[in-house]
């Protein structure tokens, strides 16, 4: 919960670095009445501020964070790195769980928080409830599983629905014929975590599945091993699922996966 201290450190709040989560952070802080410096260049001291945000590459957090006055709370928006670069400083994190794209609203966003202490952390929940973001707190020491889920969930993604592109692409079948199954079995999965699997692994056919196989193999051989790890960490998560008859149906948008 934001206290007198935190609240005192929004009042004065300096953003280092003109890159896009810079201008959008100050433009979102802006919009929600805080006073805001910035952003400024790299080099910047902070010296009229009693809160510093980095938005400054990863490899360069540890060399912004050193320029900084003494007894400032500092703060990065890094979803990979610790608060081990802003020492000494009072340190802090805020991690938005989306891709900045000029002007952004983070209005309901999920963000990962951490803070070196109860004031940090507190300012981090303030800044968080001054966007109205959604936040919840993420320890240093699981930090890289943290940021490999956000990873696994948004870039193996694309990875995979560009796979799905290249094979459908050899039999004449565009891209845009896939998204509302995408879509819905997106939707299916928020609503049902695991429930949302279907499919021939799902049902246990073997056969199809054997059959999928081999047009890979044949068309994107390259792509084959990646088709049979696919396949097996599907079969892990069919077996993790409760029985059909226990089960409660995803809630189904759309089209639903063959």
């Amino acid at each position: 919960m934001p206290d007198s201290h935190s609240a005192h450190a929004l009042a004065r709040v300096a953003i280092v670095g003109d890159g896009r989560v810079g201008r959008a952070m100050a433009s979102a802080l802006r919009a929600a009445g805080v006073d805001v410096q910035g952003p400024l260049g790299r080099g910047a001291t902070g010296e009229d501020a009693e809160l510093v945000l980095l938005a400054v590459p990863d490899a360069e957090i540890g060399n912004a964070a050193a320029l900084i006055e003494p007894s400032r709370l500092v703060g990065h928006f890094s979803g990979a790195t610790t608060l081990a670069p802003l020492a000494p400083h009072e340190a802090l994190s805020i991690h938005p769980l989306l891709t900045v794209t000029g002007e952004t609203s983070f209005a309901g966003v999920p963000a990962a928080l951490a803070g070196s202490t109860d004031r940090a952390l507190a300012a981090a929940h303030a800044l968080a409830e001054a966007l109205g973001m959604t936040p919840f707190d993420v320890a240093d020491a699981d930090r890289a599983a943290y940021h490999a889920a956000a990873s696994i969930a948004s870039n193996f993604l694309v990875t995979l629905e560009s796979f799905a592109e290249d094979l459908a692409a050899t039999a004449g079948v565009p891209r845009d014929a896939l998204v509302p199954l995408v879509r819905a079995t997106v939707a299916n999965w928020e609503a049902g975590g695991a429930a949302a699997l279907t499919g021939p692994i799902a049902r246990g056919d073997d056969e199809t599945v054997a059959r999928q196989r081999a047009a890979v193999a044949g068309r994107l051989p390259a792509r084959a091993a990646l088709f049979d790890a696919l396949v097996a960490a599907t079969r892990d998560v069919a077996a993790t699922r409760e029985p059909a008859a226990t089960r409660q149906p995803a809630a189904r948008t759309g089209k639903v996966a063959p």
